[in-house]
């Protein structure tokens, strides 16, 4: 579990997250979602140790990561996976050892444990013939899969994903979705998405939190999510045709 506890972060005069509270819950997938603009991608770089707030208590499990020092963060950080929007594969080396790199580089395990976990985190993500194939012989889902293997292959608590279907289409996304959710039930980790895709957010919504203009707009999950009466997240969450389409049968279903 990580909680945010009354988090301002500014830059000069301009503040960005203004008194931030939030809960992001083991087992779940926590969703942070908002326009371009309001603070969401601040918020996510605050609760990973990227930036640190001018005031207010980030709590892993409750440790609080504002008041560590650099050699403390770097032992938490161990526990931390990150899922690039890119992906962040390094071209140079094949997939395998993409995923075998940070545990050669922090896990301590012998070269054997290595090439055994490496090749589990493969098969996880339905990854396991590919191995030996660079970035640039793979799709760009496969590219997603690999980079959710190399985040998970320190079995972290924590895992952050920024942006995880940007560039995907839609098929591919959801299969991208459906992994995010099952590792993080399976393995009990504490996931959080920023991410602007409502079809994820319908999709694998366990909590969801709205930021706008820097403050929390509203908190709860996907089901909740249809039925909020904020119009602020309803103008966010319904500008396309298709969720005004939805919004509108509930309604109708409702007056029945």
């Amino acid at each position: 579990m990580i909680e945010a506890k009354h988090i301002i972060k500014s830059f000069g005069e301009r503040t960005i997250l203004d008194d931030i509270n939030a809960v992001f819950e083991a087992g779940k997938t926590n969703l942070i979602i908002g326009r371009s603009g309001s603070g969401k991608t601040v918020l996510l770089k605050n609760l990973v140790g990227l930036y640190r707030p001018d005031s207010g208590e980030i709590l892993y499990n409750g440790r609080d990561i504002t008041k560590m020092r650099i050699g403390e963060v770097k032992v938490l950080r161990q526990e931390v996976g990150m899922l690039f929007q890119g992906s962040a594969l390094f071209d140079s080396m094949t997939v395998f050892e993409n995923v075998f790199f940070p545990l050669q580089m922090f896990s301590g395990m012998s070269r054997k444990e290595m090439v055994k976990r490496t090749e589990f985190c493969l098969e996880r993500v339905q990854l396991k013939d590919a191995g030996h194939r660079y970035p640039s012989e793979i799709s760009g889902g496969m590219m997603k899969r690999a980079a959710i293997a190399r985040a998970i292959s320190l079995n972290p608590k924590y895992l952050f994903c920024d942006e995880p279907n940007s560039g995907l289409d839609p098929q591919t996304s959801i299969v991208i979705d459906e992994l995010i959710h099952d590792i993080t039930v399976e393995y009990d980790m504490t996931t959080v998405i920023n991410t602007h895709d409502m079809n994820s957010v319908m999709n694998i919504g366990d909590k969801i939190i709205f930021i706008s203009q820097g403050k929390k707009g509203w908190e709860g999950n996907k089901n909740e999510l249809m039925k909020s009466e904020n119009q602020e997240l309803n103008d966010f969450i319904f500008a396309s045709d298709l969720f005004k389409k939805v919004k509108k049968a509930e309604n109708l279903n409702l007056l029945k």
